[in-house]
């Protein structure tokens, strides 16, 4: 076995040789989820709050604070726009959940959310330059169940702190009323990172996987798996893209989504599936096998796996079949075995496969163009926009059946997408401000890159240090032993 390279660009080589490959999936699993508690541990978080304005001798105080920033005070009160203009406002997001659906984990308390909204926040600040507060609410009312009042009156009373509203992790159906009730009654962008930009991303890499195997999104028949948040607003993109809701089926845990769903036209929460009843699926084709025969798209926002999916399922497929299989911290099938099944084209949620098609990739990019126009909200057709965007990034970079998505590291494509965003913005007039893409970009670059160069000074003289050599030795012997 190999050394731990502390950038682990290498865990394929830390496990026995003699390791299958849903072994060393299971293992590397297992060695993030070590890593990552003993690695929080070490640093106590991964967030902090640092000045962005200098402080030149302790009389700048009476500036930053009193008696100067009265005038900041009186400003905004005659104004309550220049809020964006002498506060950090502007560049400011909310990361709001009530930790009901944290990953594949469910419901983990409210302070349990902190860890990925944290992440949320980092994630933002690296990627696109935006400052992010993790905010984890308290929604239960006095019977002990989670009101989604209580997240719209929250997020109602933190607009005026804030350019943005990113709502992570809320469970449906509170998730659907939260959502549109703040999109309609705040001033502000407030968007479901779960629901818009899981599907945004996905659309991205669907249009790509379509212009690999030459097949028209219009006439191609698409399943989905999982009905939740995320599915559900996929597929409601997915449409918006140009598929055929005719060529469309859902699947959630009772049967496929029709419009002989009673049970779900009857519990008014569920408006949206209830839409998709009413939208896709016409000839009320209600079994799963039947549904894969001769399709040519699967995405599949479930359970985690590996076992969710069902290899056979993939082998009744059409011709070059497209296979997402999005379930996190597990995809429902191993890209190999979905390969071994007959898939042309794989996709999961995780960085360590090839074709991560995972929000990270869509909501920097997406809040920052909507911060840097004062977007008044994020359009589905901005969503779509930001789709297409992520899509023509890669496809310039020159696209193949492992490579249908930008990767992370593709610094500039976060601000190509928030440019495009911000456009298309103007174009729908929900921007405040009038900009061009030109400079969108520039300043997004420009402050992704602060950004990475405060980080890394921060690392250089040691204000940032790296994780101990034994934490990461102690995650990998954990991992090893738990799949042995």
């Amino acid at each position: 076995m190999s050394k731990i390279d502390l950038s682990l660009s290498n865990l394929n080589d830390l496990f026995p040789d003699d390791f299958t490959q849903e072994q060393i999936a299971k293992a590397k699993t297992v060695f993030l989820k070590e890593l990552s508690l003993l690695a929080h541990k070490f640093y106590g978080g991964k967030i902090q709050t640092l000045p962005k304005a200098g402080v030149y001798g302790f009389n700048w105080f009476n500036v930053w604070y009193t008696p100067g920033v009265s005038k900041i005070s009186t400003t905004i009160r005659d104004d309550n726009m220049a809020s964006f203009d002498v506060s950090n406002r502007g560049n400011m997001v909310g990361v709001v959940s009530d930790s009901t659906r944290v990953l594949g984990d469910g419901d983990v308390t409210p302070p349990g959310g902190l860890g990925v909204m944290e992440g949320k926040a980092y994630l933002m600040k690296y990627l696109a330059g935006i400052d992010a507060v993790p905010l984890c609410v308290n929604s239960y009312n006095k019977d002990g169940e989670h009101d989604p009042e209580k997240i719209i009156d929250f997020v109602k009373m933190l607009e005026p702190s804030f350019g943005a509203i990113n709502l992570e992790d809320i469970s449906q159906p509170n998730c659907y009323k939260v959502l549109d009730t703040l999109r309609e009654e705040c001033d502000i962008p407030v968007w479901h990172d779960d629901a818009q930009g899981t599907g945004a991303v996905t659309v991205a890499g669907l249009i790509n996987a379509l212009r690999i195997v030459d097949k028209d999104i219009s006439k191609v028949r698409i399943v989905l798996y999982g009905a939740g948040a995320s599915n559900a607003t996929i597929a409601r993109l997915v449409l918006q893209a140009g598929a055929d809701p005719e060529n469309v089926i859902l699947f959630d845990s009772k049967g496929a989504l029709h419009k002989d769903r009673e049970d779900i036209k009857a519990d008014k929460r569920f408006y949206r599936k209830w839409e998709l009843c009413e939208q896709t699926n016409p000839k009320k084709i209600n079994d799963i096998d039947e549904a894969m025969k001769g399709a040519d798209v699967f995405i599949a926002l479930s359970k985690p796996g590996p076992n969710t999916v069902k290899p056979e399922w993939i082998r009744a497929m059409g011709t070059k079949p497209i296979v997402f299989a999005c379930a996190n911290p597990v995809p429902e099938i191993y890209p190999y075995a979905a390969k071994e099944a007959g898939a042309y084209i794989t996709a999961t949620g995780r960085g360590d496969f090839p074709n991560q098609v995972n929000n990270s990739l869509g909501f920097p990019g997406i809040l920052k163009g909507a911060l840097l126009v004062r977007a008044r909200g994020v359009t589905d057709k901005m969503a779509v926009t930001a789709s297409y965007s992520m899509a023509n990034y890669a496809e310039k970079k020159g696209i193949h059946p492992d490579y249908i998505m930008p990767k992370m590291d593709e610094t500039d494509m976060f601000a190509y997408e928030a440019a495009d965003v911000a456009m298309q913005a103007v174009k729908e007039g929900v921007a405040r401000v009038e900009s061009d893409w030109d400079t969108i970009y520039d300043r997004t670059l420009q402050e992704i890159g602060n950004t990475r160069q405060t980080i890394d000074m921060m690392m250089e003289k040691g204000f940032i240090n790296p994780p101990d050599d034994s934490i990461l030795d102690e995650a990998l012997k954990k991992a090893i032993d738990a799949v042995k």
